[in-house]
């Protein structure tokens, strides 16, 4: 009888907890700089503290809480030289990504990131009907924000390499606060050209994907990757 692989691992409470305390660093829930405790977050997620301390591990390596005490952490900050690094090397891994999509993503995933994409354009048509200023556009424009980001980890994926996408899970979590805060303080100014500009450029990248031409894809998503992280560096540190 010839071996069989093993089960996967279960998804633990420290597992769970990870990704939720990462996602909240991401999306700037905890913001950066903030002081936490083992103990509130414990509260905070409905589980004891003893999974919550292999997350913060976990997170400390990652190099997004810094340990503060026995057993409270505060979530990092990065300097402006420091965040300018982190974005040279993801624009280098995004547009890596990008070519390897296009070299070898199937027909489903490419299906997937149109119908991404056509989600992300029927909520601009949304948006371009809405009171500036508002609530309601601010929702939308995150919502949009939201639906690119995916665009990107389908992109990921699709390039079909684990390392390249553990990497990018890294780097991801770098900035991520910035470019949210980037964007909506950008359409404050021009909501119609920096929404439909974004677009466009997603749009390009895809089109390139789904012909096969690596070469593009690389060359766009490396300009489009510039262009963003350029906007969350200034405005994490406006001159």
């Amino acid at each position: 009888m010839a071996p069989l692989p093993p089960l996967p691992s279960p998804v633990t409470l420290g597992d769970q907890a990870y990704t939720a305390l990462r996602e909240a660093i991401v999306t700037g829930t905890l913001e950066r700089g903030e002081k936490v405790t083992e103990r509130g977050l414990a509260e905070s997620l409905g589980i004891s503290a003893t999974p919550v301390r292999e997350a913060l591990r976990r997170l400390e390596q990652d190099r997004l809480v810094e340990r503060t005490g026995p057993r409270s952490v505060r979530v990092a900050r990065f300097g402006k030289d420091e965040l300018r690094e982190f974005t040279m090397i993801e624009d280098v891994l995004r547009a890596l990504a990008a070519r390897l999509a296009a070299e070898k993503s199937t027909a489903s995933q490419r299906r997937e990131m149109a119908d991404c994409l056509d989600a992300a354009d029927a909520l601009r048509g949304r948006l371009h009907e809405t009171e500036p200023g508002t609530d309601a556009e601010r929702d939308l424009v995150l919502e949009i924000q939201d639906l690119m980001r995916h665009f990107h980890t389908l992109v990921d994926r699709a390039g079909g390499n684990a390392t390249l996408v553990q990497m990018l899970h890294t780097v991801d979590a770098f900035g991520s606060q910035e470019r949210r805060e980037g964007v909506l303080s950008e359409v404050r100014g021009e909501r119609a050209k920096v929404v439909d500009e974004r677009y466009r450029q997603h749009r390009d990248i895809y089109e390139a994907v789904a012909a096969g031409d690596g070469a593009r894809a690389e060359e766009l998503m490396r300009a489009h990757s510039r262009v963003s992280n350029t906007s969350r560096i200034t405005t994490r540190f406006p001159e």
